[in-house]
């Protein structure tokens, strides 16, 4: 029998616990290629514990590779496919020691690491809902090729240099243009170039976050946030969102909720994402977003604006953005060209008061001194030759259809009982599946049958929800979108009619009793 030891009360999920010490057991050599482990159910039944603990463990050990299930035969420490793979030999010994365990020394489980090995551990040709990120294929290449020549012929040298932290001038130039074209009347000294948003949420982190403090996230929230925030060892505090409003509230950020925790709180940042939201895709209307800032200005709460998707509307209609209704000079807005074109160059911006964007320049340059300025100047080059607007026109038309398709689709194919948000832009949705289903057990057999997506619990700062699962659609076509639903809803109904059995047979044992 495995050594295994699980605490029920612990703080740590029993999920996590097991998968850890499963990894051990493979590290240490205890468990070694090619070793059967018991199935889910079975071992569930010995440790005590729901069969969805298993499964949870076992799904997430066999996206990191360590574990391999194969059908009617049981799950391995993972093999070559044909046997034994060999064991590589032991680490030297150094100074009469074994090594350092590594995988024991971190400090914690980031929730984005873990989606990135679902993706690296998909199967060959596998359909990712996995990631919100932008459509390879429609990536600018050509044009950004005549901006890099344009900007090494005419400067390589200044770019190649050392360059000042806050940014390089003529990208601050262009983006201050650019702001004024958005209602944001931003000035030099309100900017500060980074390298992309989530470096802007560590360095605001690290500028004005101290152990202990108290930040409100949203609940449920992007992953990355959460890891910053936990790692600066803040209390952080989940404010719901409404994916499912009762009548007279809207979609959203819980405002009841966000009353109630600043009043019961001394809270340091609010951070928020009101333009189709990460994961649910969610925007708070115009009504809602007034009443943060007045909450915020009452309490004297700064605000973080996560901008990033904003600018992927389906619709011509836009709300106005806090920075633009902000008028107690409360909001530090972030944004980068991640989401519509460049997710590998690394470039975004802060928009803050200058008391503000002075102690956040000092931070980032003791990170990095500054973001690269070759990368800068080719931005530049593309905002001034109208390349940017051009490129987001296009993208906006592409992924409407595609969020078009994937409702589409689920209209056509999800069970009864299945319910998901409808954004109006963005790149992901939010998906709640029947009463009573898991969406880390669900995604088990979806990987086998070559569809993909990401387990709720990821997102969540508290109180997870198992059955809920985000959907990234922007980076498949609407073929494959149509073609995944339609395994996901085959899958459902499958496991629904188990259930349905299931009841059947506990009823007719029920009544055989009487």
């Amino acid at each position: 029998m495995l050594p295994l030891h699980l605490q029920p009360e612990s703080h740590v999920p029993l999920y996590v616990q097991l998968r850890d010490q499963l990894r051990s057991l493979v590290h240490a050599g205890d468990l070694r290629p090619g070793d059967r482990i018991p199935a889910s159910r079975e071992l569930a039944t010995m440790l005590g514990v729901h069969r969805t603990t298993v499964a949870n463990a076992y799904a997430e050990l066999e996206s990191e590779g360590l574990i391999q299930g194969h059908v009617g035969r049981g799950t391995y420490i993972k093999g070559n496919g044909n046997g034994l793979k060999l064991t590589p030999p032991p680490p030297p010994v150094l100074n009469g020691s074994e090594g350092l365990r590594w995988e024991l020394l971190f400090a914690d489980e980031r929730g984005e690491e873990a989606l990135s090995r679902l993706t690296a551990s998909a199967p060959e040709n596998a359909l990712s809902f996995v990631m919100a990120r932008p459509a390879e294929e429609f990536f600018p290449v050509d044009e950004l090729q005549i901006c890099v020549n344009a900007v090494l012929r005419r400067e390589a040298t200044d770019v190649l240099k050392l360059g000042p932290s806050d940014g390089y001038g003529p990208l601050k130039e262009a983006l201050l243009d650019h702001l004024r074209g958005d209602g944001i009347p931003a000035k030099d000294e309100n900017l500060l170039i980074t390298d992309g948003c989530q470096q802007s949420l560590d360095i605001i982190s690290k500028a004005f976050v101290r152990p202990g403090d108290s930040v409100i996230l949203e609940n449920p929230t992007y992953p990355g946030a959460m890891a910053i925030f936990h790692g600066a060892r803040a209390r952080c505090l989940g404010v719901p969102i409404e994916t499912r409003p009762e009548p007279g509230t809207a979609l959203g950020l819980d405002l009841e909720a966000l009353e109630a925790t600043l009043a019961a709180n001394r809270v340091k940042l609010i951070v928020l994402t009101p333009d189709f939201q990460n994961p649910t895709g969610t925007s708070m209307p115009l009504a809602s977003r007034r009443k943060v800032l007045e909450l915020a200005g009452r309490h004297q709460v700064p605000v973080v604006e996560d901008h990033i998707y904003a600018r992927l509307h389906a619709r011509d209609d836009r709300v106005p953005s806090l920075k633009q209704l902000d008028r107690a000079n409360i909001v530090i807005h972030i944004d980068s060209f991640a989401k519509v074109a460049f997710p590998g160059l690394r470039v975004g911006w802060i928009v803050a008061p200058a008391t503000a964007i002075e102690r956040l320049r000092i931070v980032k340059q003791t990170t990095d001194l500054h973001t690269d300025q070759l990368a800068q100047a080719t931005l530049a080059e593309f905002l001034r030759r109208g390349l940017f607007t051009k490129h987001l026109a296009k993208m906006r038309k592409v992924y409407a259809s595609r969020l078009l398709a994937l409702d589409e689709a689920l209209q056509k194919h999800m069970p009864e009982g299945t319910r998901w948000t409808r954004p109006d832009g963005g790149m992901c949705l939010w998906l709640e599946l029947p009463p009573g289903f898991d969406a880390s057990e669900l995604l088990i057999h979806a990987k086998e049958r070559g569809v993909l997506f990401a387990p709720g619990r990821y997102f969540y700062v508290q109180n997870p929800l198992p059955n809920t699962l985000r959907l990234g659609y922007a980076g498949l076509d609407e073929k494959q979108i149509a073609r995944g639903m339609a395994t996901l809803a085959d899958l459902l109904r499958v496991e629904m009619r188990k259930r349905q059995r299931g009841v059947r047979r506990a009823e007719r044992s029920r009544v055989a009793l009487v």
